[in-house]
């Protein structure tokens, strides 16, 4: 049993709306704790107690010299230090935030996610591979829009490949540009998030803000530029190569794609799974892989992708075990 001291708006954010925070922190740690005389008795395994005295530590030095820390951010910081006991909250707060002067301050939600962040930083190709609804698209954009107010480039190109996931292009109604705005939306869509309408509509119509279809890329080289390509697994073998050869001097690039989604037509090898066999040894290219446990939508969504991953191990399983019974037969 120890008692740790924290200021009087320490203990008042930490607690939170109805303990959240404290009741997080026991489950996390399998401890209990009690707020007594301007501080908290904890009551656990020595290792445990002396980790999360740390924690504490931490978060009292940050909330004391002004830091802002949700609850939401401040669990997932938890969390994460829980998993990797070599962090800490200063790994987070505020050096992990992104935006703090967009429309919503972002931070890693994982230890994936934070991972991928440290990726973007420190080098100029990164690959974000994984299902839906991990923050892959969300935190490039992210961290485009960052560099970008911090000056560090001078535009954002979004792209995408136009590819049918199942329905016709073609029976789309307008022209060329409205049949291909549907395909752009999503990160249309990342954007309104973090920033304001009014800003997005002058940044894109002055061209410090692109978003295009992949086929336009070609033969360009992309200077001074944070570029991002989404739903990579898509790109044929020919794209993704004539994507990677339009990265110019001062340019960053992430590639975000999920190898279980893709909709080429039969006999098309995707792109993305192509670059990760070629690419994965070459020095100042990064790969970052997501999984169900970095979900950050709604919780149903990790249990869907995690039944489908089973799904799918089990149907190898039976391949497998249907090749071997003919194969004793033989």
């Amino acid at each position: 049993m120890r008692k740790v001291l924290l200021s009087d708006r320490s203990l008042q954010l930490l607690f939170g709306p109805l303990d959240e925070n404290v009741r997080f922190l026991e489950n996390l740690f399998g401890v209990s704790i009690q707020a007594r005389d301007s501080g908290l008795v904890i009551d656990g395994q020595e290792e445990d107690v002396t980790a999360l005295e740390k924690i504490l530590a931490d978060f009292s030095e940050l909330v004391d010299k002004g830091h802002s820390i949700t609850n939401g951010d401040l669990k997932s910081a938890f969390k994460q230090i829980a998993e990797d006991a070599a962090l800490s909250l200063h790994d987070f707060f505020p050096k992990m935030q992104l935006l703090t002067t967009g429309k919503r301050r972002v931070t890693p939600k994982s230890l994936n996610q934070r991972r991928y962040i440290e990726a973007i930083r420190a080098n100029d190709i990164v690959f974000g591979i994984g299902p839906g609804g991990t923050g892959k698209t969300f935190l490039a954009v992210a961290m485009a829009i960052t560099y970008l107010l911090e000056r560090t480039v001078s535009r954002i190109v979004l792209t995408r490949p136009a590819v049918e996931a199942g329905e016709k292009l073609g029976f789309l109604p307008g022209d060329i540009e409205e049949k291909i705005n549907p395909y752009l939306r999503p990160l249309y869509d990342s954007l309104h998030i973090l920033l304001d309408s009014e800003k997005i509509q002058r940044l894109v119509e002055e061209g410090t803000i692109e978003i295009a279809p992949l086929a336009f890329m070609r033969g360009r080289t992309l200077n001074d530029a944070f570029i991002i390509l989404d739903e990579a697994q898509n790109t044929t073998s020919e794209q993704m190569k004539m994507f990677l050869t339009r990265i110019g001097m001062r340019s960053k690039a992430v590639i975000t794609g999920d190898v279980t989604q893709i909709d080429l037509p039969l006999g098309r090898s995707s792109g993305l799974i192509e670059a990760r066999n070629i690419l994965g040894a070459v020095k100042g290219i990064s790969f970052c892989y997501f999984n169900e446990n970095d979900v950050v939508r709604h919780h149903l969504v990790r249990l869907i992708i995690k039944a489908y991953q089973q799904h799918a191990e089990n149907e190898i399983r039976s391949e497998d075990d249907g090749n071997n019974g003919k194969g004793s037969k033989n």
